[in-house]
């Protein structure tokens, strides 16, 4: 059975960091992702990486602040966030895509993480 347990999340002041954990069990894929949402907003790809070649994606909102890596004996992924501002306050979800996909469509992913709320204060 698949499970993606996040972990990590919390309250921080503007310009500080937090790091996300995302950590997988029941088997390996291809795609990892971050996204996130804010109530009554769509979700918004974050970032991800292609388990292969490592080959890094990151959306433009957080490009140069957020860094997502992954270890791969532990089978778990990581989303360092500096910088924060609040309007990366969020609900941030890890996601796990078993094909080739586009990595910044949230239907592309087959299996999510049940979310962990970022909360950054001004």
């Amino acid at each position: 059975q698949v499970h993606l347990v996040e972990s990590g999340g919390g309250l921080v002041q503007a310009g500080g960091s937090l790091r996300l954990s995302c950590a997988a069990s029941g088997r390996t894929f291809s795609y990892y992702g971050w996204f996130r949402q804010v109530p009554g907003k769509e979700r918004e790809f974050v970032a991800a990486i292609a388990w292969s070649n490592g080959w890094l994606y990151y959306g433009d909102s957080v490009k140069g602040r957020f860094t997502i890596s992954r270890d791969d004996a532990k089978n778990t992924v990581y989303l360092q966030m500096d910088n924060l501002k609040p309007e990366d306050t969020a609900v941030y979800s890890c996601a796990a895509a078993l094909g080739v996909i586009v990595v910044r469509l949230e239907h592309s992913y087959d299996y999510w993480g049940q979310g962990t709320q970022v909360t950054v204060s001004s």
